[in-house]
């Protein structure tokens, strides 16, 4: 019963910290005090070290020998080729799902859309983002390939910070749902390689806004002046 309970404590501290830095709360660079956090969740260190380790493995943060853990930073190169790749990857995907996917699954992600859509009216960019990546996997598992799948996860954490900085301007997020209105029309059309080419690009123009947002220039900077 023991052990139950403090796996069930290890995995929340992961989803906590993981959700902090992704919103922003525990920026790039920034130290991870052991013992603020420890008394902020009502923990001891052992969950905490080990939910840390869970983030590094991900990419989310960095171990320093005898330094404790940093948020790790992300350079212009870093968010250039991480997107290059999964805009390769969801394309994939795409094409595969278009083949595959049921009508059923096809409803599912039109009801995904539809409350994402009314998040998206209430300005309710936490829970947007939620709906927004449920609709990103639920198309990866229509494609049902375990490889791709595999390769997408192992990717998928360390891009989401930055996916998720993508849609902080009004504009930007303006866009963001155009695009997935005309992701879903592909999609039920299952027309694979129309909705490769759109996923490809909407992870395109998310790249272009993060690599020129103050977020991603303040970390390249601070990372130079380390250095």
């Amino acid at each position: 019963m023991t052990r139950i309970v403090r796996a069930s404590l290890h995995e929340e501290v992961v989803g906590r910290l993981r959700e902090m830095i992704v919103e922003g709360e525990l920026p790039p660079g920034d130290r991870l005090n052991e013992r603020e956090l420890c008394e902020l969740f009502g923990i001891s260190r052992t969950p905490l070290r080990e939910a840390l380790k869970v983030l590094a493995s991900e990419g989310l943060v960095v171990l320093l020998p005898n330094r404790g853990a940093r948020v790790t930073k992300l350079t212009r190169r870093d968010i250039e080729d991480m997107f290059q790749v999964m805009g390769s990857l969801e394309a994939l995907s795409g094409e595969l799902a278009c083949e595959r996917i049921s009508d059923a699954a096809i409803e599912e992600v039109r009801a995904l859309h539809y409350e994402m859509l009314a998040h998206y009216a209430r300005r309710d960019l936490r829970n947007y983002f939620k709906l927004n990546e449920a609709i990103h996997r639920a198309i990866l598992a229509a494609a049902d390939n375990p490889v791709l799948s595999g390769m997408y996860q192992s990717l998928a954490g360390r891009i989401r910070r930055v996916r998720f900085i993508a849609n902080m301007s009004r504009e930007r997020w303006d866009e963001a749902v155009r695009e997935h209105e005309r992701i879903l029309e592909a999609l039920s059309r299952r027309d694979g390689a129309g909705l490769a080419r759109l996923l490809r690009e909407h992870l395109e123009h998310k790249c272009e806004v993060v690599v020129a947002s103050d977020v991603i220039e303040g970390a390249e900077a601070s990372q130079a002046a380390a250095g």
